[in-house]
């Protein structure tokens, strides 16, 4: 029997790290094993075993502050859900360390993403905006959908709710459906993309993808992705109901990741989805 991968989750003090951990402790994910922790210096977790932190019992694993003493222990993989600001410097250190990396947060910007590819040159990188089987099923389902209906008069809309604490808007899962539609649509969604409308803009433009954020209560992701034409309405829908849902995923990517070769994965490439017919 294959000894367990080592996980290593970052950012193990905010709500998707603790779901992380308890799923580990949890085995929701087989093969897998919690071998560290991290989150920032001031967290209030930190000094704190993580097992208890997420409410499944003491694991043995306290929350640091220290990442490079971390990554120095030789974890198999590290997840993280830390935050964009951290993002560059950790690529930096994971690269240097050689171990794989899942990362899944959102709100990354150019530089971040600049970093992000230059580290996927050295290690395994699985970059992904939302971690679930059903948001990467819709995509496929929306980009099939703007190609079917691509030149028919159809005009393209999503819609995303979040709770109040979310940081990033529109949500990185809107904008992965909106990169879908725009391939279907044949676009390039930097050129066609408009977050949200005031005052009076005018008559919507053919070729134009909206985006529309919702902030309220704990809602934990809706996302709607509407085409609409003179006479009728296709709406395509995913509803999260659980932050478990995601970070099963995290860890189907972390079990899928370590002895894969440098370069930047998705979770279509961990789920093994097949990309949409042309």
């Amino acid at each position: 029997m294959a000894a367990p991968r080592k996980v290593l989750v970052i950012g193990a003090g905010g709500r998707m790290g603790l779901a992380i951990a308890r799923l580990i402790a949890q085995r929701a994910v087989p093969g897998l094993e919690l071998a560290g922790a991290v989150d920032r210096a001031d967290s209030l977790l930190a000094g704190q075993d993580a097992g208890v932190a997420a409410g499944v019992g003491p694991l043995g694993v306290v929350v640091g502050g220290d990442l490079a003493a971390a990554l120095a222990a030789r974890p198999d993989v590290a997840v993280d859900f830390s935050s964009p600001a951290a993002a560059a410097a950790t690529a930096a250190q994971v690269a240097a360390a050689g171990v794989p990396w899942v990362l899944g947060t959102t709100g990354l910007g150019a530089a971040e993403q600049a970093a992000i590819a230059q580290t996927a040159q050295t290690i395994p990188v699985v970059l992904s905006a939302n971690m679930s089987l059903g948001v990467n099923l819709l995509y496929a389902l929306v980009e099939q959908a703007a190609r079917a209906l691509r030149g028919r008069g159809y005009d393209c809309e999503i819609i995303e709710r979040h709770h109040r604490r979310k940081k990033d808007a529109p949500s990185g899962t809107a904008l992965y459906l909106g990169e879908a539609a725009a391939q279907g649509f044949g676009w390039d969604l930097k050129d066609v993309a408009i977050d949200g409308r005031t005052g009076i803009p005018g008559e919507r433009p053919e070729k134009e993808i909206g985006f529309h954020a919702v902030r309220g209560g704990d809602v934990v992701g809706d996302h709607v992705v509407l085409f609409a034409a003179d006479g009728e309405c296709l709406e395509l829908s995913h509803r999260a109901t659980s932050r478990d849902t995601l970070a099963r995923g995290a860890l189907r990517a972390a079990a899928w990741l370590p002895g894969r070769a440098p370069g930047l994965y998705g979770m279509r490439d961990v789920l093994g989805l097949a990309p949409p017919a042309p």
